[in-house]
């Protein structure tokens, strides 16, 4: 095989941690202590049901791999409980029935772009190669094995530790929010050594290395590994990509500068929305209300030349969203390059399942840039590939490069083709 027609593509995804003490309450407290285990269906005597069996998810690899780049992501797999109705999410306050715990399904989550990120390149034809750290028991090879079921390189995963992380979800709708509760401790990445990853050896022949701000959020040590990865990505001449993701269950705002001002010196493409922009460097657009549906686009066009000023990034990414319920988002993104800022066409979002959402922005911008296409082109293909996966149930988003192009080309109007 010719190595000059193989590339790899190499991203690196944090995980999303939180503290562990909100879960151990009603519901979550017996979740928590049963997950772990495989978890069988419970069903009424009384009332016989057939139970559908749903296949464990992965939500975000460390590193990703396509036959002509080499894509690496590293962080953490979480695993996402599931209501008796897997497509619409239980309340928390709501999680009894009959006095016996409601049936729980589960899919394997990664907070953070890859094992999320890794299927949705391998769907637009990249090979990916995840890396992270995961148990070496039972429930950290079903993680592995619905990896390699998207055609994901595992080959990099390192096995030790305890936990695979779970994240709770409870799904909002209208007026309700939706809310998240992470029961991550002490997981396996987030315990991680620098020693763990040789990064000279995974990164090498790579062309890309995406991570977030998850990560180095996870530990000091997770901090150390990150920063280990891109020093060594800047010397092999790989491009670098980081989406901020500010988390403020996982660290505060001070130390989120002084840990990823150290990281972003060796960025070459920086993804944010006007939140994070603020959280972590202090950076807002002004004028803008993300509440009310107000969005200044000369703020957005100042925070990301702020952000390219400030770290000498080469291109800086901004998600816009308007969010007027729970249910019903206005979505749109930029891009600037140095030179011009990109706007996309909005759409109009009536939500099916967020999470994932931003992943997919980043998964299609990252896919976009390394199919040469133009920043106007690659910031239409990442919002258009980032507002399908709002209309699909799931952390992974399934559609093919074709159907973003077809949502780009038509815009979306949902009539049924045949």
């Amino acid at each position: 095989m010719k190595t000059a027609n193989l590339f790899k593509l190499v991203l690196a995804v944090a995980l999303v941690a939180a503290p562990v003490d909100m879960c151990g309450q009603g519901l979550l407290k017996k979740l928590g202590q049963g997950l772990q285990k495989v978890l069988a269906p419970t069903s009424n005597t009384n009332k016989p049901k057939t139970t559908t069996t749903r296949t464990p998810q992965l939500s975000k690899p460390s590193i990703i791999i396509n036959t002509e780049h080499k894509d690496i992501v590293d962080g953490d797999l979480l695993i996402r409980p599931y209501g008796e109705n897997p497509s619409c999410d239980i309340q928390f306050v709501m999680a009894r029935r009959e006095g016996a715990l409601v049936n729980v399904y589960f899919y394997l989550h990664n907070r953070n772009v890859l094992p999320v990120n890794g299927v949705r390149m391998r769907n637009y034809g990249e090979n990916a190669v995840f890396v992270t750290k995961l148990p070496s028991h039972e429930i950290g090879q079903m993680a592995v094995n619905s990896l390699r079921k998207f055609g994901v390189n595992t080959s990099e995963i390192v096995r030790g530790g305890n936990r695979v992380g779970i994240y709770y979800c409870e799904k909002g709708a209208s007026q309700r929010p939706s809310k998240v509760i992470y029961d991550r401790k002490y997981s396996s990445i987030s315990t991680a050594a620098r020693a763990d990853f040789d990064w000279n050896k995974i990164l090498d022949g790579a062309t890309w290395f995406h991570f977030t701000g998850i990560t180095p959020a996870l530990s000091d040590s997770c901090a150390e590994i990150c920063l280990d990865a891109v020093k060594i990505a800047k010397k092999l001449g790989v491009t670098v990509s980081c989406d901020l993701n500010f988390r403020k269950n996982l660290w505060t705002t001070e130390k989120a500068d002084r840990v990823m001002s150290e990281l972003m010196p060796y960025v070459n493409v920086c993804i944010a929305n006007e939140e994070d922009a603020k959280d972590v460097f202090g950076i807002e657009a002004e004028n803008t209300d993300i509440y009310g549906g107000k969005l200044n686009h000369e703020g957005y066009k100042s925070v990301a030349k702020q952000l390219a000023d400030r770290f000498g990034f080469e291109k800086v990414a901004i998600t816009l969203r308007s969010s007027i319920s729970a249910s019903d988002n206005d979505w749109a993104g930029m891009l600037y390059d140095g030179e011009n800022y990109c706007f996309s066409k909005s759409y109009h979002l009536h939500i099916v399942d967020r999470v994932g959402g931003g992943d997919s922005f980043g998964a299609g911008l990252i896919y976009s840039l390394l199919s040469g296409k133009s920043s106007q082109a690659a910031i239409e293909f990442a919002v258009a590939a980032s507002a399908l996966k709002h209309s699909v149930e799931g952390d992974f988003n399934h559609v093919s490069a074709d159907e973003v192009d077809s949502l780009i080309k038509s815009g979306g109007s949902g009539r049924v083709q045949r």
